[in-house]
């Protein structure tokens, strides 16, 4: 999958990310990273809404999972189940998220799953970063 094609599916299946006007900056072995502008994702303080950074954290970590399914044919629905997320600065630009794919044991757990027919489960991180620094963090698991 490339990046155009991923921010298309994005945008017309998931609004929200049309909505904060969320761009596909990069997919690569393992990894995507996706970016926000601030100005329609800005909060009363006029930085970024905690919702918002949110949102971009977990739309990276569960399209690291959908790129990597798809990449190896594996079929099924991505939810996230749960997920824990901290703020470790503010963030008055535009900002990042990266995801990176989950270990290799934990990446063959939710492929066993499938291949059993039963839901699997898969825990990634997301890291937002915001003019260089890292900005905060998100902890989800995705089955």
């Amino acid at each position: 999958m490339r990046e155009a094609e991923l921010e298309t599916f994005l945008r017309e299946r998931i609004p929200l990310s049309k909505a904060m006007d969320v761009r596909v900056k990069s997919i690569s072995a393992g990894q995507v990273v996706l970016s926000a502008p601030i100005a329609p994702n800005l909060n009363h303080r006029d930085t970024a809404f905690g919702g918002s950074a949110s949102a971009l954290a977990i739309l990276a970590a569960w399209s690291v999972v959908r790129v990597r399914m798809q990449d190896e044919g594996l079929e099924g629905r991505i939810v996230i189940r749960r997920n824990t997320m901290s703020y470790d600065q503010p963030m008055a630009a535009d900002f990042s998220a990266t995801a990176c794919a989950p270990d290799e044991a934990e990446w063959e757990r939710l492929r066993a799953a499938l291949a059993r027919g039963r839901p699997g489960r898969v825990r990634v991180k997301a890291f937002l970063e915001c003019l260089g620094a890292r900005a905060g963090e998100l902890t989800g698991e995705f089955v």
